[in-house]
């Protein structure tokens, strides 16, 4: 019966894991939300405006 202390222990150490990695939530920049949506807004801009230079592929 150690597994399940195995078990335990495996468990602990994936919750400090999970919670030390910080999965899935977005980094703080120290920008406020009016400022992370107008940065945003530009680097939008910029691949859009990359994206109508780039000239087509022809079809062969």
């Amino acid at each position: 019966m150690t597994r399940g202390n195995q078990r335990e222990l495996a468990r602990q150490k994936n919750a400090k894991k999970q919670n030390a990695d910080g999965k899935g939530k977005r980094n703080d920049d120290g920008l406020s939300a009016a400022a992370r949506k107008q940065r945003d807004a530009e680097i939008m801009q910029q691949k859009q405006k990359q994206a109508k230079d780039k000239p087509k592929d022809q079809p062969k």
